[in-house]
């Protein structure tokens, strides 16, 4: 079952990169990156069971991985990091949480969309750490 994911969001990371219009020579670190990214949240969520802990260090190594490659490839940052976030992202929950709207379950779909946003965060927060680790390094080296 790990691996049809592993290569769900090795293939879901890389048609995004196609639809974002990622230079085709790239197409493959976009996948490796989300591959990656999921694998880093399976393995969390399998020790904290802990889907916005799980998301947060996921984004963390995604952003990692994505500066690694762009400083590799001399490529921006976002051209991997866009595309390994894919298969954070919560699509699932925002829709559960819309479901229940429509169908008048406000209870639970206030929680499925409160999980939702949180996860978001955390995967914002992620890249965003990532990012200032990143910064504090390369300043502290001049």
């Amino acid at each position: 079952m790990v691996i049809e994911q592993l290569a769900t969001s090795f293939i879901a990371s890389a048609a995004f990169g196609i639809i974002f219009n990622v230079p085709r020579r790239n197409l493959l670190q976009c996948g490796f990156v989300g591959m990656i990214g999921w694998l880093l949240y399976i393995l969390s969520m399998r020790l904290s069971a802990n889907p916005i802990v799980s998301s947060l260090a996921a984004a963390f190594v995604v952003t990692v991985l994505s500066q690694l490659l762009a400083k590799i490839y001399k490529t921006p940052i976002i051209i991997f990091s866009v595309s390994g976030i894919i298969p954070l992202v919560p699509g699932g929950l925002a829709y559960d949480a819309m479901r229940n709207i429509v169908e008048n379950q406000y209870d639970v779909a206030v929680q499925l969309a409160a999980k939702a946003f949180m996860i978001s965060g955390a995967i914002a927060i992620g890249l965003i750490f990532s990012e200032v680790i990143n910064q504090v390094i390369r300043k502290s080296r001049l």
